[in-house]
């Protein structure tokens, strides 16, 4: 399934320079991870992902459906970063928030309260429509994408999707419409986890 075919399942996140490093060296850096690992750790933070209550059990629905869930980055050019994270590493990782075991040899993290677990990650540039791709879980589930997402600079820059049918529900006012995204990897069991 591609990523824009109706029933997608879909993260979206803006990301940029973060503690110390530019994307382009986080994008080196997990490359790396994955070559060496397997997997590497996205880090992020903010409750409207959250591992346990929202990524994790709507992942597990779309695995057992068959399908994936894929990371679809946009880049947030220097200028208009609104985030700025400390570069202290996590050195552990839990499933559950609860049980934590240290992080896996070559695997590194900053700045961040939870991470998605990836792999394949790689640049892919086209224009994610939020008109037609709704909030897949959570408390705002079913809301239009367009009318959940805001602006760079807004609180609301990431969001569990799933990509419909057009809705020709269009935000009135100049919501976001569509996002540039250029990087996309997949998710990877167990798909988002807490660090400290």
């Amino acid at each position: 399934m591609s990523v824009l075919e109706a029933g997608a399942g879909l993260v979206f996140m803006r990301v940029g320079s973060h503690a110390g490093e530019t994307l382009d060296e986080i994008i080196e850096r997990k490359r790396a991870e994955v070559a060496q690992v397997g997997h590497a750790f996205w880090g992020y933070g903010g409750l409207n992902c959250h591992p346990r209550t929202v990524v994790q059990p709507y992942a597990e629905d779309v695995a057992r459906q068959g399908g994936v869930v894929r990371l679809c980055l946009e880049e947030v050019p220097p200028s208009r970063e609104t985030y700025w994270a400390e570069d202290e590493p996590a050195r552990e990782w839990s499933i559950d928030g609860i049980n934590f075991k240290p992080l896996p040899p070559g695997i590194r993290v900053t700045g961040s309260r939870y991470a998605f677990v990836i792999t394949d990650l790689r640049e892919q540039s086209f224009e994610l429509s939020l008109t037609n791709a709704r909030v897949a879980a959570g408390p705002s589930r079913g809301r239009l994408g367009a009318k959940y997402v805001e602006p760079v600079g807004g609180r609301v820059d990431k969001a569990v999707l799933q990509v419909e049918d057009e809705s020709g529900e269009i935000e009135p006012g100049g919501g976001v419409q569509t996002v540039p995204i250029s990087f996309v990897a997949d998710l990877y069991r167990p798909y988002a986890v807490f660090l400290r």
